[in-house]
């Protein structure tokens, strides 16, 4: 696909803009999208870093700044106790350096981890052919929320319906 402004070189960036239910679709090459950045919404940066990603989620998206990290590095609260690193060298490598950063840094990882994963536990996938009986457990264990929720909500009928699935996966599992 050749560059909708120049028609000269093949188009390496392509950017899809959805505003009020209208979408529109640009493809340009490196040098046009750099022209053009600021007009369509974005700056092209040709060397991408997942590292500047994740920090500029961690300062726009979770508020957190600058100040707040500097007043919590002098009260000696922001360093890892095993490893030493701080917050702030966290968000400019991208990398924890050791697994108790995980819990150290907790506060400002849930929220990140929440938004780009949906949750902040890990639950892992079963490959179809093998562990059958693991997806069945899962399974039970989300048509037993959803019959809390039921019943909750009142809605009877439907928690009759889950209390039946319920049974007949139960007796599927022995």
């Amino acid at each position: 696909m050749w560059c909708e402004r120049c028609k000269k070189r093949q188009a390496t960036v392509h950017v899809t803009k959805i505003v009020n239910n209208h979408k529109t679709e640009s493809h340009l090459c490196e040098v046009c999208a750099n022209e053009t950045g600021q007009e369509l919404g974005f700056l092209f940066e040709p060397n991408f870093s997942f590292h500047h990603l994740l920090a500029g989620l961690l300062e726009n998206e979770f508020g957190v700044k600058s100040e707040t990290l500097t007043e919590r590095q002098a009260l000696g609260i922001e360093k890892c106790p095993t490893c030493g690193l701080t917050f702030t060298d966290f968000r400019k490598i991208g990398l924890m350096g050791c697994a108790d950063c995980y819990h150290t840094f907790a506060e400002y990882l849930n929220p990140l981890l929440r938004r780009i994963h949906g949750s902040i536990s890990h639950t892992g996938k079963v490959p179809h052919n093998i562990g059958g009986r693991i997806r069945t457990r899962k399974e039970l264990e989300v048509l037993r929320r959803r019959l809390k929720e039921a019943i909750k909500r009142e809605a009877y009928e439907e928690a009759a319906q889950l209390r039946d699935e319920i049974k007949a996966k139960e007796a599927e599992l022995k």
